[in-house]
């Protein structure tokens, strides 16, 4: 074989290997920023979410003696929840945040003045709204969590995922609450 081919060789190896190396890098940018964009769209429903909880606990207090606890654990979590800077841990204190509303509005049940309290009514129906807005960016969200996870699992930009630091992200989760559906009631 020829020094001239065997170099040729070598060249369209080392461009083929280069070529592979930019696809993955530009895979994993493009999934990273994915996620980032469907974070925002739904960071800005789960803020309108906290904001709304100082005024739910506002009118349930009134009403809800016993249920203390609860309020005081959701309080704490709408703080964290408004301190932190991490995805990661955004995403977890709102799937805390949403199983903790949704059983307040269960609870709401036991307490007849409360349910037929309008301040509470309107609330509920608010909080209702941003919950279905939420539940339809969830999806998209996360779709982009698991595309996201599939890219830096594969190969070869596994190894490139690792080198750049790139880790599993956590899924915005439904509420075993929403799951739940106990019919038409009367």
């Amino acid at each position: 074989m020829s020094p001239l081919i065997s170099y040729s060789i070598i060249a369209l190896l080392i461009v083929g290997i280069i070529s592979v190396i930019i696809s993955a890098y530009n895979k994993l940018i493009m999934l990273k920023n994915n996620v980032d964009k469907a974070f925002f769209n739904i960071d800005v429903l789960l803020k309108q979410r906290a904001d709304e909880i100082p005024n739910l606990i506002k009118v349930v207090k009134e009403s809800m003696h016993y249920e203390e606890a609860t309020l005081t654990k959701l309080t704490e979590l709408r703080t964290s929840y408004f301190s932190s800077n991490k995805q990661e841990e955004k995403i977890g204190l709102s799937n805390q945040m949403d199983a903790l509303v949704n059983s307040i509005f269960v609870i709401s049940e036991n307490y007849p003045d409360l349910k037929a309290n309008k301040n509470f009514t309107m609330l509920q129906q608010r909080v209702s709204g941003i919950e279905d807005a939420i539940a339809d960016r969830r999806e998209f969200y996360n779709e982009s969590i698991n595309m996201y996870n599939i890219g830096i699992a594969e190969f070869p930009p596994v190894i490139l995922a690792k080198l750049l630091g790139y880790k599993e992200k956590a899924l915005l989760q439904i509420t075993a609450l929403e799951k739940k559906y106990d019919g038409i009631q009367f």
